[in-house]
């Protein structure tokens, strides 16, 4: 970095949808930044210095203070370098709905599929993809919700947009490793023209993985998990 600039260091691992977050957001606000990789099987002293707590991916480190968890480091990103892209919604109700799909994403979305689909067999994987089905039908409704606005923080790409985007390779990941579709014209077109529309954006072209490159590491994830049980 040249002199006068901020110090901006981010702790990340590629296929995490938690880390592509933060890497996303950074790149709308045009924020230059150091990008260290982790082996979360090997974790370095730096991380374990600066997540103690947790031990994950991702860290943001500003000016020597580090951040951690990615929805919280969206929101300090958006205050820190504010510019005339803000990306957290201006009105109190649409922050608070903001959190709460960013939640659901972490908590349900999380738990019930992806570990499901991951780490499962037979009829408690199968329970994972009709959860994945539910949880695209909700997300399809609520961007019905909003009157054919073309992303789910409204006219504008937003903090909702950049917390969901990031599961678009890994949606590809689970069709892979539980060997089904997702009826994306059927079922889901807005959200499908929705990735579409995100994926033409320079910040989410540069930071989201390709999908069969994290489907491969999907692949590896489920045998460890099958062969250790």
């Amino acid at each position: 970095m040249g002199e006068g600039e901020e110090q901006v260091t981010v702790l990340s691992q590629w296929p995490s949808p938690f880390c592509m977050r933060v890497l996303i957001g950074l790149e709308e606000k045009g924020v230059r930044y150091k990008y260290q990789e982790e082996n979360l099987a090997c974790k370095s002293e730096l991380l374990l210095q600066t997540n103690p707590i947790h031990k994950r991916v991702p860290v943001l480190i500003h000016e020597g203070k580090p951040l951690c968890e990615s929805v919280i480091i969206l929101q300090y990103i958006d205050e820190v370098w504010p510019g005339s892209n803000s990306f957290m919604p201006s009105n109190p109700y649409d922050r608070a709905l903001g959190r709460f799909w960013a939640d659901f994403m972490d908590t349900k979305f999380l738990e019930n599929v992806v570990r499901k689909i991951l780490k499962c067999t037979g009829e408690a994987q199968e329970e994972g993809t009709r959860y994945m089905l539910e949880c695209l039908g909700l997300l399809e409704g609520e961007l019905s919700a909003g009157g054919g606005k073309p992303y789910f923080s409204g006219e504008q790409f937003g903090f909702l947009d950049i917390v969901l985007i990031p599961n678009a390779p890994w949606f590809y990941a689970l069709e892979t490793v539980a060997k089904w579709k997702i009826p994306w014209d059927g079922e889901f077109p807005r959200l499908q023209r929705w990735m579409k529309r995100c994926s033409e954006r320079e910040s989410v072209k540069k930071i989201l993985q390709d999908p069969h490159k994290v489907s491969e590491y999907a692949i590896q994830l489920r045998n460890i998990f099958v062969t250790s049980d």
